[in-house]
């Protein structure tokens, strides 16, 4: 067990304020973020346990889509409800969308010798940064033979069997190695994580997800919008890309 106390009693301002400061100063992508995330919100505010964020970051990784994403519309919900996901959301995406646009509206400056020097840099911090990440988060989830076995074996899985279907199979094979390996008392260490959210509420998000999925391919159609056009798409691709790709579907 963590000897840390999760505390639920923040505001979405709160946490927008938080997830501000970690979208200014994390970098290296998805997995990096993951690192950044727990040294910020577990070691220091403390707002979730070492058990609760490890469970989270599982239940993400299972999502198709970047992990940091769903994490920290996770942490967000966690602390501040609703409102603190959706605050968390737009915090942390904020400062690289405004950079990006800018990276594109100067996108001609980054041509020439000097400019491809820097950006070969930054691929090579890149890789430090994230595995720094990794390595300060292992010792979270795999303290023990069983979980760092699976662990590797994960690893292994994804390096011989390249994109998402070695995704797919190292997911598949962690469930039935935890349920072969880590049943009993490493599944009572510790208590379930909540986020008080009603049953009546997921099922209203449950609705929404349908009719999304199947009312925005109808109404861009019938508007002809382009970014109603767009919206579907990513919100499609979204949803069914990662298995479309592990089932051998070939996607437009």
């Amino acid at each position: 067990m963590s000897d840390v106390t999760p505390d639920r009693s923040g505001a979405p301002g709160e946490v927008f304020l938080a997830f501000l400061k970690l979208g200014l100063t994390s970098f290296g992508g998805p997995i990096a973020h993951l690192g950044y995330f727990r040294d910020e919100l577990v070691t220091r505010r403390r707002w979730i346990d070492e058990q609760g964020y490890a469970d989270s970051v599982a239940l993400c990784q299972f999502l198709p889509g970047p992990a940091s994403s769903r994490v920290g519309f996770a942490l967000g919900l966690w602390r501040g409800g609703p409102l603190g996901a959706l605050a968390a959301r737009a915090a942390f995406t904020l400062p690289s969308a405004i950079l990006l646009v800018l990276l594109a509206l100067g996108a001609e400056a980054l041509d020439g010798p000097v400019a491809q020097g820097v950006l070969h840099g930054l691929k090579i911090v890149a890789v430090a940064v994230v595995a720094q990440a990794v390595w300060g988060m292992a010792r979270s989830p795999a303290p023990d033979r069983q979980r760092s076995a699976i662990a590797v074996g994960a690893l292994a899985v994804t390096m011989l069997a390249a994109g998402a279907l070695g995704q797919v199979a190292a997911i598949g094979l962690g469930v039935v190695a935890g349920l072969l390996w880590c049943r009993g008392e490493l599944a009572t260490t510790h208590a379930t994580v909540s986020f008080g959210i009603s049953k009546r509420f997921g099922a209203a998000m449950l609705v929404l997800f349908g009719l999304l999925l199947i009312g925005l391919p109808l109404l861009a159609n019938v508007a002809g919008s382009q970014g109603l056009n767009l919206f579907d798409a990513f919100y499609q691709r979204g949803l069914a890309g990662i298995w479309r790709r592990a089932c051998g579907v070939a996607t437009a």
